[in-house]
This record gives C-alpha cells, sequence and structure tokens, in this order.
C-alpha cells in the first residue's frame, strides 16, 4: 500500500511540473489517503502483535 502511495505522488509530481493541474490535485489526493490508511494499518498490526505476545 505504502509502494502506490508512492507511485501516485510521483505522478502527482510529474503532472504538477507538466502543468496538469486536476490530475496532479486528484493523484495527491488518492496518495494521501493510501498513505494514512497504510499508517491505520500498520499501528493496527502493531498493537495486535504486542496484545498477542501477553
Amino acid at each position: 500500500m505504502l509502494y502506490w502511495a508512492l507511485i501516485f505522488f510521483i505522478v502527482a509530481l510529474v503532472a504538477g511540473v507538466l502543468g496538469f493541474g486536476g490530475i496532479a490535485s486528484a493523484s495527491a489526493g488518492i496518495a494521501q489517503i493510501l498513505f494514512f490508511v497504510f499508517l491505520v494499518v500498520f499501528v493496527v498490526s502493531l498493537i495486535m502483535g504486542l496484545v498477542r505476545r501477553r
């Protein structure tokens, strides 16, 4: 998931440099959503791993 967030971020950067503002904005939004979903899944799995050890 973090990989796809990075891909969409790079697409947003390239689109922004080339002047495609709408595509850049949409790609940046998707990258941001994927990054936050990754963080939530990471924290949940980290907590579940700590709970299982006990």
